[in-house]
């Protein structure tokens, strides 16, 4: 017998050799027909793996995370065996599950795969998901699988093979199609009920550019058709709320071949926008005791090599600038943290002066690839919210706790507030990835984890996703698409200061090391607006839209009550701008409309008579007429509602 330990806590006893799928009919019938994947012992195991030590056991349906990534994994292949038989010749390489969906990238050889081959892919994985076949691993030795894939000509898959220990290696198999596979498997083809083919992209193998670029064939698949269907509107929703689209409809930035890719330009609503939004940051850091600083956009190579940076970073840099001066070399600034610690470095100061704050909007430079480059959520120069705490061990905690405090407080104010903490820790199997010693990184980990627990944050903890100087705070925001985003983190470093000889002055008046906080709560402003023009459908919350209302006299002889309306408004702080143009009213709040403006205020005969507004909120709803008066109090109001007090 063997002791399997269920989620809740319960341990049962089973007969040796028991799989999940035993276990799973045991508890109920109901869970059975739904399980599609286990975990056992922290290993993705199918439901068919027979159980023969004592360990711990998590079973998965499609509601699980886990359990989406062992139906997409497994739609791969059934993807991958259509594409083989319809395309003869084609070389497989490898089809991994991602966050929505699944790919399989693919040597096509002379063939090419387009968007009028879709239809052909979906029916023939569809007819083999239909034949119920069972997925099946079996070990192969290392000399057999090199055979297989040596004899077929795939180069890729030997590659693979030859990266792999003997005896590590399995197979899985379904129908006619045999696939290099380590598992993670749905128990059989039949599960899956709709497929989809969405794209295809050219992917070069292994991510090098050096390398053959193949087709990388995208897909999703559901247990059932009508979640396709949900899935497909959600994404023709998402293109409307492309952040490229609506970023050139409100005219808010824009790109340029002669500037240069990934370089964007902020047109000047766009400008204003970032502006409100880092005035509203700098209210808010002011607050909490910060103080602003500014730094060049370039530094000396030797900056980022002493900070890390350089070894880190350096392939992903730009190339370095090489002055008249021999051997004098400096590189675009690919982050702020170096040039704030040899601020820091400016002066001694006492452990009384600590914590020191310093901030600031600094942009940085990163050699993006070009195929990687999206809209503003990936580009090769951005601004961040930059922040670097310098305290001592003993307010670290505090200090933590507050900038948590900052970060819910930007979210809030913004709309997001269905977020979850992501605590991201070393991964323990690969220490050569960070840089410090073993001590300060476990002070680090865990006085990150207190915080999140002392600030009841929802937060998980994810091995290998940290900094490679430190353990970091993740905020991952869902937005109205119920996509993931991770917005705003905060970090502990221990090492930086070492690396810098930072010090302080402590009250045995012997020197000490602080500790150092990065944090930026919109990240990148760059990405932060993408994600927000994404969220809110270009309808940003009423404080921080560029134009809160438009005023729209009828004719030309009210534009006079219509500029005495505007100075009013703008006595009140509030933005808005005459549209006197020589056009129908009727045109003007349409474009108003497409515009996304909050308000559309009609002046006419009777409004100048009584002295009051006609109101119309975008979206169509007529608020009739009221004083100027009432109108500002509605938008206080309104503001005071969303934007949150710190």
């Amino acid at each position: 017998m063997i002791k399997i330990t269920l989620p809740d806590g319960t341990i049962k006893e089973y007969s040796k050799g028991s799989t999940p799928m035993d276990i799973a009919k045991s508890i109920s019938e109901g869970l059975a027909r739904n399980v599609i994947s286990a975990k056992f012992n922290d290993t993705i195991v199918e439901t068919v793996t027979p159980l023969n030590d004592d360990g711990a056991l998590t079973l998965y349906t499609w509601n699980d995370d886990e359990g989406k990534k062992a139906f997409w994994h497994s739609s791969s292949h059934i993807v991958a065996q259509a594409l083989e038989e319809l395309f003869p010749g084609a070389k497989l390489t490898i089809g991994p599950a991602i966050e929505n969906g699944f790919y399989y990238d693919v040597d096509f050889g002379a063939q090419s795969v387009s968007e009028k081959d879709f239809p052909a892919i979906e029916k023939r994985a569809l007819e083999i998901a239909r034949g119920k076949h069972d997925f099946k691993m079996h070990p192969v030795s290392k000399a057999e699988a090199l055979e297989k894939y040596r004899s077929q000509g795939n180069e890729f898959k030997v590659e693979l093979i030859e990266n792999l220990e003997d005896g590590t290696i399995t197979f899985c198999d379904h129908d006619t199609f045999t696939d290099l596979c380590r598992g993670g498997h749905i128990p059989n083809t039949g599960i899956v009920k709709a497929i989809k083919i969405l794209s295809v992209a050219g992917a070069y193998w292994r991510g090098d550019e050096n390398k053959k670029q193949l087709t990388r064939v995208y897909g999703i698949s559901f247990p059932k058709q009508k979640e396709l269907t949900e899935y497909l509107q959600l994404l023709e929703e998402a293109k409307q709320r492309d952040h490229r689209k609506l970023g050139k409809e409100l005219e808010l930035f824009t790109f340029s071949q002669k500037v240069g890719q990934g370089l964007p330009l902020w047109l000047p609503k766009g400008a204003a926008l970032r502006e409100r939004l880092e005035d509203f940051l700098k209210k808010a850091q002011k607050k909490a005791g910060y103080e602003m600083v500014v730094t060049p956009h370039i530094g000396q190579k030797e900056l980022y090599v002493t900070s890390g940076h350089y070894a880190k970073y350096g392939e992903d840099s730009f190339q370095p600038i090489h002055t008249p001066k021999e051997d004098e070399e400096f590189l675009l600034k690919p982050m702020n943290c170096p040039h704030h610690c040899e601020i820091y470095n400016s002066r001694p100061f006492s452990y009384r002066e600590l914590p020191k704050r310093y901030a600031e909007f600094g942009t940085v430079y990163r050699y993006e690839q070009s195929g990687e480059l999206h809209g503003l959520t990936r580009v090769r120069g951005f601004t961040q919210d930059d922040a670097h705490i310098f305290c001592t061990p003993d307010q670290l905690d505090e200090e933590f706790k507050k900038v948590i405090d900052l970060s819910l407080y930007v979210l809030g104010s913004l709309g997001f507030d269905n977020f979850k903490a992501q605590v991201s820790v070393r991964d323990l199997d690969n220490p050569d990835k960070y840089i410090g010693s073993v001590e300060n990184w476990e002070k680090a980990e865990n006085a990150i984890i207190n915080a999140a627990k002392e600030k009841e944050l929802d937060f998980i903890i994810e091995s290998g996703e940290a900094a490679f100087y430190g353990p970091k705070l993740d905020f991952m925001v869902k937005d109205a698409l119920g996509r993931n985003w991770q917005l705003g983190t905060i970090q502990v470093d221990y090492n930086l200061p070492e690396r810098f000889d930072l010090t302080y002055k402590g009250s045995d008046n012997e020197l000490h090391r602080p500790v150092m906080i990065h944090r930026a709560p919109f990240g990148s402003m760059e990405r932060f607006i993408a994600l927000l023009l994404e969220h809110t459908g270009g309808n940003f919350p009423l404080w921080l839209i560029p134009e809160q209302a438009v005023i729209l006299p009828v004719s030309e002889k009210h534009e006079k009550y219509a500029e005495k309306v505007l100075n009013s408004l703008e006595n009140n702080e509030i933005r808005a701008l005459i549209d006197n143009r020589n056009e129908t009213v009727g045109k003007k709040i349409r474009e108003a409309e497409m515009g996304k403006t909050p308000f559309m205020l009609i002046v006419g005969e009777s409004e100048e008579e009584h002295n009051t507004i006609a109101i119309r909120r975008h979206g169509g709803e007529d608020l009739g007429s009221i004083s100027v008066k009432d109108f500002v109090d509605l938008v206080t109001k309104e503001i005071n509602s969303t934007l949150k007090s710190f």
